[in-house]
């Protein structure tokens, strides 16, 4: 790749910016991580090596995976630049979208925005892969911050479609739409949220993971019935219906009655939000009142409850959970005849 020609460069080349760059680059896009560290020859070299031979090995996971045909992995390769903070200047005049992802100390970031205050584009569409700082915060270390938000990355970002993308006071509308349309170009899946500590995915897996461990913590049972549980119920679950989604199958009424049942008996955190009792007190439980947090009234519900029963059962399959008609019996006769 010649390194005058990119379109996305990645400040920081960590475990983040090189899956950042991997999956500009899997897309088809030039993209170039830059590395604005002091660091002597060897030190440069070093991390030059570590970066490029960890993205090649991801790309032949995906080839060992059948993602990706084996001949193409130097083609991607050939799509990824790395380029220290001399030849930096001139690689983020070019870009048009930047990805800061240095570690997650302010120094580090006030460090890195200066830099592109100094040598980016003065419309290039700016964006941290922070989770810790806020949007506003951060957003404040920016000229023209109307071009700035969020881009909170899951690991590992070459394969998580998830992106979820906090929007500051500043930010333009036509900023969010063109990130998102770049992120989407790649296969990602946007989704926009307030300038909230957590996002939605840490905050909600938080809750999740610290329950998890008061589980096992509690003599509840083991770590690894905990984990089963997670794999073949909750988890399944959750990758086909949405929380909210499944709320307003079951009903947001037994959410609320099961959630006063658990604070009582368990602790006070059970309780349910506000919002769960507003929509029982105005007959908003979902689906079999016609709306909850979805509006159903022009849905073919039978029609879309068969539909994600079928995303439920595939699944099922691809994970091998289904049930086998007469597989008890089967067995029973199998020991039967072995016993003989």
């Amino acid at each position: 790749m010649a390194l005058s020609n990119v379109e996305v460069a990645v400040l920081g080349a960590g475990r983040m910016g090189r899956g950042i760059a991997l999956s500009y680059a899997f897309a088809g896009v030039p993209v170039v991580m830059l590395d604005l560290k002091k660091r002597s020859a060897e030190g440069r070299a070093l991390l030059h090596d570590e970066a490029l031979a960890e993205i090649r090995r991801d790309l032949e996971f995906l080839v060992s995976s059948g993602l990706l045909d084996d001949c193409k992995v130097d083609k991607v390769m050939d799509r990824i630049g790395f380029a220290a903070e001399a030849q930096a200047e001139r690689m983020l005049a070019s870009a048009a979208i930047i990805f800061e992802g240095v570690p997650e100390v302010l120094e580090a970031k006030q460090e890195a925005f200066a830099f592109v205050n100094r040598h980016a584009a003065p419309d290039a569409i700016v964006a941290s892969t922070t989770s810790t700082f806020l949007v506003n915060e951060l957003a404040e270390l920016v000229e023209n911050p109307d071009r700035f938000m969020n881009a909170h990355w899951l690991n590992p970002a070459h394969l998580m479609p998830l992106v979820e993308l906090s929007k500051g006071e500043k930010t333009s509308d036509e900023t969010v739409v063109s990130l998102k349309a770049s992120l989407e170009s790649v296969g990602k899946v946007p989704v926009i949220c307030a300038a909230a500590a957590g996002y939605i995915v840490p905050r909600i897996q938080a809750l999740a993971m610290n329950e998890a461990a008061r589980l096992v913590e509690e003599g509840v049972a083991s770590a690894e019935d905990v984990d089963k549980a997670i794999k073949v119920g909750f988890g399944l679950r959750f990758s086909v219906l949405g929380m909210l989604e499944f709320i307003d199958w079951g009903g947001g009424d037994i959410l609320y009655y099961a959630s006063k049942y658990l604070s009582g008996k368990v602790d006070p955190r059970f309780e349910s939000p506000d919002i769960i009792a507003s929509n029982m007190e105005n007959q908003r439980n979902g689906i079999r009142d016609g709306v909850g947090f979805y509006d159903y009234d022009a849905v073919d519900v039978d029609a879309y409850r068969h539909s994600r029963m079928q995303d439920f059962v595939a699944m099922l399959k691809s994970r091998k959970l289904l049930p086998e008609e007469g597989q008890a019996r089967a067995a029973s006769e199998q020991r039967a005849a072995g016993a003989h």
